[in-house]
């Protein structure tokens, strides 16, 4: 008896989530405890040194994206443990490390998801998806491409992160319509990871998808003496962000291709469900007055203060969270739908804020950025470029994308001047590859709200990840090799 008990325990053991825990765990301790680590050294010749706390931000960011990967523990309770080990191993105070747990971002993802959760209770959702649905049609290969249409376009004129809160239901309406239930599907794994992915390549094309671009143009601005406008971004940025929209909609087609070409009677259905929800009822028309105010709120403070020196716009954490203030206040919401917040999404970027804001205070990140850059200051001005590409992506799929502009723009920008590269060249790659890191749910919000389907894991989100990188790579290449310079973007300094 006792041996059936313990060949029982044994078989459930998840040999696996352990083994992936001790690898995070080793690799902590192994870049903790590790001796001094050289110094990284500009093209100016100056010395960088990699203080015991940045060294133990790199082993925290290491344990953290092996966990996140993995997922050996919930996402959140992941964050969690990146302010835990900062406090306990003195990297950062606690003041420091839990403080950023509620930066004004994490806030602003909590009020893009309360509007989701608006349009999911007022029947808003269901509303639009019908509509949608009778117009694409019953081909599951026309819902794909209607839904990151719609996605990559409302991503112009609102902050990703809401866009992805406010698409997230309707795609759950469409995917009941599929007739599978809960399960797993092709087609369940790419609509979500595909409107994740397409959320971030419709929010370059404009000021208006995310908050990167403006701080990108600050960095840019302050070291290069020079401004680039709102119609300036876009006019670079159009082409890409578009382009990217229909090579993602192939791709989904070709790796995640839906197992029914069509869903019979999908349009009768959708017709149906549509009449019988009758005229938009009040509580509708007051959450889409308060959404729509919100919106040209932030896009009206966004184009002023691009095109007007020293207007200073309101907060858009400020902004957007007058809107669940409203919500409440109306009676759409009440305190039951605080049970609603898919808190796990809120913590994971919770801990982004934190791991980024780690790596920058210690200087972990300045060091990081220095030594990989300096390693193609020789080298011919395309690779460098791309190098620069590289490294924003990848560390955008750690932290959030503002750390990781943060972080490389400025270096680079310094660094350019050396190999005969434009500024502006390296602002715009930068910027296209920081909105779409296709890796790690904590790269963006969109991410994470997808994964909160429950049809794909963090490990397949990692695979499909892998070749839309490789993709965006080439993408960014064309765009800085033949597309920017026949658009009359300067490339180099001659040029």
């Amino acid at each position: 008896m006792t041996s059936d008990v313990a060949t029982s325990a044994l078989r459930n053991f998840d040999w696996k989530k352990y083994l992936f825990m001790g690898i995070g765990v080793f690799l902590f301790l192994l870049v903790y405890l590790s001796p001094q680590w050289p110094d990284a050294i500009d093209p100016m010749g100056k010395a960088f040194t990699l203080s015991p706390a940045g060294k133990g931000a790199i082993a925290v960011f290491l344990l953290a994206g092996t966990w996140w990967v993995f997922e050996v523990v919930p996402i959140g309770v992941t964050s969690l443990a990146i302010g835990v080990l900062q406090v306990l191993f003195m990297i950062r105070p606690a003041h420091q490390a839990f403080k950023d747990f509620m930066d004004p971002s994490v806030l602003f993802i909590f009020g893009s998801i309360v509007i989701g959760l608006v349009f999911t209770k007022t029947g808003l959702t269901r509303r639009i998806a019908y509509k949608m649905l009778i117009i694409v049609g019953e081909k599951t290969s026309m819902i794909y491409l209607g839904c990151f249409l719609l996605t990559s376009a409302l991503a112009h004129i609102m902050a990703h992160t809401a866009v992805a809160a406010t698409i997230y239901p309707l795609l759950v309406a469409i995917y009941s319509m599929y007739g599978e239930g809960d399960k797993q599907t092709k087609f369940g794994k790419g609509l979500f990871i595909g409107m994740a992915y397409v959320a971030g390549a419709g929010s370059i094309v404009t000021l208006l998808g995310a908050a990167r671009g403006a701080v990108a143009i600050g960095f840019f601005s302050n070291i290069m003496n020079k401004g680039v406008g709102f119609f300036e971004l876009t006019y670079y940025m159009f082409p890409i962000g578009w382009l990217m929209t229909f090579i993602l909609w192939g791709f989904f087609m070709l790796v995640l291709k839906p197992e029914k070409d069509t869903i019979p009677g999908l349009r009768f259905k959708a017709m149906r469900l549509n009449a019988k929800l009758g005229r938009i009822t009040k509580n509708e028309l007051i959450a889409l007055s308060i959404v729509v105010l919100v919106i040209l709120v932030l896009g009206v403070s966004a184009v002023l203060k691009s095109t007007i020196p020293g207007f200073i716009p309101p907060h858009k954490t400020a902004v957007l969270l007058i809107s669940t203030i409203l919500f409440f206040a109306a009676g759409i919401l009440d305190i039951n739908d605080l049970e609603q917040i898919p808190w796990n999404i809120i913590l994971l970027f919770a801990g982004a804020m934190s791991i980024g804001f780690c790596l920058w205070d210690t200087g972990a990140a300045e060091w990081m950025a220095i030594n990989w850059l300096s390693m193609f200051k020789e080298a011919h001005w395309f690779v460098f470029v791309m190098s620069i590409a590289f490294f924003v992506m990848m560390m955008t799929n750690f932290i959030m994308n503002v750390a990781a502009i943060a972080i490389s723009l400025p270096v680079a920008l310094v660094i350019a001047p050396y190999l005969g590269v434009a500024g502006d060249v390296i602002l715009f790659s930068s910027l296209i590859v920081s909105g779409m890191p296709f890796l790690l749910l904590v790269g963006a919000a969109p991410n994470a709200i997808a994964y909160d389907s429950k049809q794909f894991s963090t490990g397949e989100f990692f695979m499909y990840g892998i070749p839309a990188s490789i993709i965006l790579m080439i993408v960014t290449g064309f765009a800085v090799y033949v597309l920017w310079p026949i658009m009359g973007m300067p490339i180099t300094t001659g040029g």
